[in-house]
Parts: C-alpha cells; structure tokens; sequence
C-alpha cells in the first residue's frame, strides 16, 4: 500500500494503522534535530498533494485485513496538516463511523489553519518541545512563517474547546531543552493549556543530525518534577501484547520508510512468515540492519 502503513503497536494508544499523507518524501514546515526523517528545508505548503479517495480505499482494504486494529493515525512523512484537503479526509473518515478512533500527530503549527478538522479527531496529540523562542528554533528548526507565540495562544484556545483526548508531547535533546529553567518555562505554559497527558520523551531512533542526542530516564524522571499537577507519562518501549502480524515484502518496505524497525520490534511483533519476508529484504539488499535497526538501505 503507498498510503497506509502497520499496524503500529503504539506505546499508548494500542494497534495503530497509520495514513501518510506525503508517502514519496518528507514535507514538513520544520526541520527537527531529532526527526528520524532525512534533514530537509523546511517548507510552508507541499508541492506533492495526494488525491484523498485512494487513501479512504487503502484505509479501508487495511482495516479488513487488521481486524483488531484501535487507531487510525493521521501522520505524515512531515506534518499532515499541510495537506491541503486535511479537513476533508478528516470529515470522510469520520463519516464512515468507525469503531477505531482517529488520532492525530502533528507539531502544532497549523492549529488555526485547521480547526474544525482537529476538533473532529478522538485524539490530538501536539507536540511542544520548548516555549523558549531561541531553544525552539535550535530544536525544531522551523519555517519562518511559523511563530512560536501563535502556536502557544492557539493552543490555549484550543484546549478550551477540545472535547477528545489532548496529548501534548515533549521531546528532550541533550544539551537543548534538558534543563530546569525550560521545564519551568513550560510548566506555565501548560498549566493554561492543561492536557489530558504529557508524554515526556527522548530520542530512541537514529536522528536526523548526528549531534542530537538522548538524556537518560533519570534525567527525564528530574525535569517531569518540574511539569506540576500534570499527568505525566515517562515514554518508555512499547509493550507488546502476543499478537504476531503478517507482513508481505511490500508492507515491510512501507513501513521502514516511515519508521525503523528495531530488533526488539520484529521479535515482538513480526510473524515467522514477516521475519522470513524480513531476512529476504536483507539479503536482497533493499535493506540494511544497522545500530539495532532495520532502515531502508
């Protein structure tokens, strides 16, 4: 499938079947240290749009084959709310009335732009990573068209109106935004936003620029202190339930360039037919097992 990918065992939301919305290459108005996507400029709309109807068709083949799948995860390689029929795809989606909840990953820039079709989403989960303007840019790399104040009010706003699930995630870069003084400054930012959770995070996949690197759980156990009447979780692995999963050759190749796979991952997840699949890519050369992951060669 050129469109959706997984099911992704996600590590809090179950059985996710992802939709990518620019499936050739990475379109995103940032350019994050830790992205595990190539570093690219950013830009501030995409130049290859999809067509929707071809995803509403995958989607649905997909959830006929993954029957116990529990999340749809509107994402993209970039940020999925650049397309510019987001919120149509939004309202087809939800006009099927699907058991599975919609769920969407975004950075949080584009929250004006598309209100009501984020409204429409069980789940939104934002990403804030400092609300400090100069850690920001160092972090996240964005466009110059986006505003960090603009992304702070407008998600005040939107919490206020939002009746799913908020998540706001916070990634934590060694040396950037690991520190008292930036958890402070976004505790005050969150207590007006007041999520559902915060998933607190570090790099755990081979980033974009080599020079970013993971803090330690400690580390990240010290700065949740700081993170006051929140509901914090400390993003560990997954956890796996015994479910072991087909993959054709095919799905494997989609599913790594969207997200490396690590050993731990295909022992969990990965049927003895999808390890054999697997062990083919590798010795076809079309992948390449490397740090403890397997990534597109």
């Amino acid at each position: 499938m050129k469109y959706i990918f997984g099911p992704i065992s996600s590590r809090r939301f179950g059985q996710s079947l992802g939709i990518d919305l620019s499936p050739n290459s990475k379109q995103c108005n940032f350019n994050c240290a830790y992205c595990e996507l190539k570093a690219k400029k950013p830009i501030s709309q995409m130049s290859e749009i999809c067509d929707i109807l071809p995803v509403l068709d995958e989607l649905k083949t997909a959830l006929d084959k993954f029957k116990n799948t529990q999340v749809i995860t509107l994402t993209a390689n970039g940020e999925p709310s650049l397309h510019p029929k987001f919120g149509e795809l939004v309202s087809e989606i939800k006009a099927l009335k699907l058991p599975q909840k919609l769920l969407v990953l975004s950075n949080s820039s584009r929250i004006s732009q598309n209100r009501e079709a984020f409204l429409k989403c069980d789940i939104c989960k934002f990403s804030l990573d400092s609300v400090v303007s100069e850690t920001f840019k160092k972090i996240d790399n964005p466009h110059s068209s986006v505003n960090l104040d603009e992304i702070i009010s407008n998600l005040i706003k939107f919490s206020s109106e939002f009746r799913g699930e908020l998540v706001i995630e916070i990634l934590v870069v060694a040396g950037l935004n690991d520190t008292a003084a930036e958890f402070e400054a976004l505790n005050s930012v969150l207590e007006k936003i007041n999520p559902t959770r915060i998933d607190l995070g570090t790099i755990d996949r081979p980033p974009a620029f080599k020079n970013a690197k993971p803090v330690s759980y400690e580390r990240l156990e010290f700065l949740s202190k700081f993170l006051k009447n929140q509901s914090v979780n400390i993003v560990a692995k997954p956890k796996y339930d015994s479910e072991k999963l087909d993959f054709s050759e095919d799905e494997i190749l989609s599913m790594l360039i969207r997200r490396p796979q690590s050993l731990s991952d295909v022992k969990a997840k990965f049927s003895e037919l999808s390890k054999a699949n697997l062990a083919n890519l590798l010795n076809l050369g079309k992948i390449i097992l490397k740090d403890g992951f397997y990534k597109i060669s």
